[in-house]
């Protein structure tokens, strides 16, 4: 998950919970049906059944920051400080954010029952001074257990903007624990706060404290987030659709412990294959990863049109490679980086497949092919994440009952782990634990949005289709049965962009650096749905920071259309193949 990536090979429980996981509320009444204007279809695809449409945010300015914490009141709540912040004090992508005030806090502070230790959910707000009339909840990655900086994402890697800096109120919490480690699963309501309780009790408060800021809640409200942010997101939306008007999910982990479960099974069949004892990667190797991507290339890369180092028709390409019949299988010279063996191709093209039951049932979802296989990203999802973030969160979070910390070695649960039994466990329950995680972690109907859609609310999706951890299959799948529920076309209240070649959230041989939230916002309030998003690549000199995985051959600012699901974006016969303009959604 997003924000998890630490290096803790061979590391004790205390260190493995630094991060564990595979993981890193709106008119008047903030969200509410007020503020509808006439009906309107919006623009393009999915269009065909008239929606509410939302009306307009208006602004507001802050009157008083200094008095701010004195004024604030809600239930359950404690407000630690209200503090301003200059324009400049805060810098994000290289830009000064505007002066805002910062609200510190934290909500149902309490001693658990269960493990003794002391627990609340803790939060910051951020509330610019001139206000554009919209909150943001920022959907944090991972475990949670700390309250970052809350700007609010707007989409993909090194961002350039972000919610605060349009004029959002925006706020970050750390849904209920106050450390990144497992330990937490230990206490049940920590647990559900996690899970999506945490959301349900910020949000109300949230809209509360803009009321007295300014005077006025927000007009329309926005949640947005990536890997488990995407996670929350898809969860509020299914679990609290009249708190928001927009939702904005990235590379979604809305079937965590069914993920990490697979990506265990990973684990333990890498180590089958490696050929250094307790190091996956050599099961796997970055020439032989290398070796992949380059034949998924060779097979996919000119189905859009032009070959550019990027397989944009994700679809096609599955049917246009095989693993077994375009790379080449070791002989007498054994594995050299030139081949995969029988064995490796065999366990490998099963976990692409889909990671499997004892009863011969996926776990959880298949992965694409694709071309970003070699890089170190995704290296670290695959090889690293079973053995130190998984098995942390799988035995403490989400089973019943919880392993017990102090026995507790990561590796050794992940690799003699039967799969089939931390299944039945995530879906078990007792008298302490009385929610399962397939309930507390899930959308409760993986198909019925109609109250998103039915109060003119919209959900943009984007996921990378080189995502090591949460596969775009499984979201391309959820949209499929979206779209079925909805008479075959989801695409008037949700629309789907794959970023081809991207990693987890970021990374990978991709252009993914875009802004999401602008289209998103404009869908919402002006009827005008998105055709595409432009996305650019993030080379030397970028400033959000340049991406390690792209390759020497593309220009440092290459850009390319990101297209609604099923569109692929297709070159156009002419013009510069780094130029988004020559591209079209088709």
């Amino acid at each position: 998950m997003k924000n998890q990536r630490r290096v803790l090979k061979g590391a004790p429980l205390a260190a493995l919970c630094l991060g564990a996981l595979t993981l890193s509320a709106c008119g008047s009444n903030g969200g509410s049906d007020a503020g509808v204007v006439n009906p309107g279809t919006g623009a393009g695809a999915g269009s065909g059944t008239p929606l509410p449409q939302l009306s307009a945010a208006t602004g507001a300015k802050l009157g008083s920051c200094t008095d701010l914490a004195a004024r604030i009141s809600y239930p359950n709540t404690s407000i630690a400080s209200a503090t301003s912040v200059a324009a400049g004090g805060l810098t994000v992508g290289g830009k000064p954010v505007p002066a805002h005030c910062l609200v510190k806090g934290s909500m149902f502070q309490r001693v658990s029952p269960v493990d003794g230790q002391n627990y609340a959910i803790g939060f910051e707000m951020r509330l610019p001074v001139d206000w554009n009339g919209r909150f943001f909840y920022q959907g944090n990655g991972g475990l949670d257990g700390a309250v970052v900086t809350a700007t609010g994402d707007v989409g993909g890697g090194g961002q350039l903007d972000n919610a605060l800096n349009q004029g959002f109120a925006v706020i970050s919490s750390d849904a209920g624990h106050g450390a990144a480690t497992p330990l937490f699963g230990i206490d049940p309501q920590a647990r559900l706060d996690y899970g999506y309780q945490a959301s349900g009790k910020l949000a109300p408060m949230a809209k509360s404290v803009i009321q007295t800021a300014y005077g006025k809640g927000p007009d329309r409200s926005y949640f947005g987030g990536c890997s488990n942010g995407g996670r929350h997101t898809m969860v509020a939306a299914a679990r609290y659709p009249e708190q928001f008007d927009g939702y904005l999910v990235g590379d979604p982990g809305f079937r965590l412990p069914l993920a990490a479960i697979a990506n265990i099974a990973g684990g333990q069949a890498y180590a089958s294959l490696a050929t250094t004892p307790g190091d996956l990667g050599t099961g796997f190797t970055a020439a032989e990863r290398a070796l992949v991507s380059n034949a998924v290339l060779d097979k996919c890369d000119a189905l859009d049109g032009v070959k550019d180092g990027l397989v944009q028709d994700t679809g096609a390409c599955q049917a246009a490679f095989s693993l077994e019949r375009d790379v080449p299988t070791c002989g007498a010279q054994g594995r050299d980086g030139t081949c995969l063996s029988g064995a490796q191709k065999t366990a490998i093209g099963q976990l692409f497949s889909g990671a499997l039951k004892s009863d011969k049932t996926r776990i959880y979802a298949s992965f694409p092919y694709d071309a970003g296989l070699g890089t170190t990203g995704w290296a670290f999802w695959k090889f690293f994440s079973p053995l130190q973030l998984d098995s942390g969160a799988v035995a403490m979070i989400w089973k019943v009952p919880p392993v017990d910390p102090a026995t507790f070695k990561g590796a050794n649960f992940a690799l003699t782990s039967n799969v089939d039994t931390l299944l039945s466990q995530v879906a078990a329950t007792n008298a302490t634990y009385q929610e399962s995680a397939l309930s507390f972690m899930l959308p409760p109907n993986l198909t019925d949005f109609s109250k998103v859609k039915n109060r003119g609310a919209k959900m943009m999706l984007y996921h990378g289709t080189s995502d090591p951890i949460f596969s775009s299959d499984d979201t391309k799948n959820w949209y499929e049965n979206l779209r079925a529920a909805n008479g075959g076309d989801a695409g008037n209240f949700a629309r789907y962009f794959q970023v081809p070649g991207m990693n987890h959230c970021s990374g990978g041989p991709a252009t993914d650096q875009f802004d999401m939230l602008t289209p998103l916002v404009a869908w919402v309030e002006k009827g005008q749905a998105p055709a595409s998003v432009k996305a650019g690549a993030r080379g030397a000199g970028n400033a959000g920071g340049a991406n390690a995985d792209l390759p020497s051959t593309w220009a440092a600012t290459r850009t390319r259309p990101l297209c609604p699901y099923p569109q692929v974006a297709r070159y156009n016969g002419s013009g510069s193949t780094e130029d988004a303009a020559n591209f079209s959604c088709k």
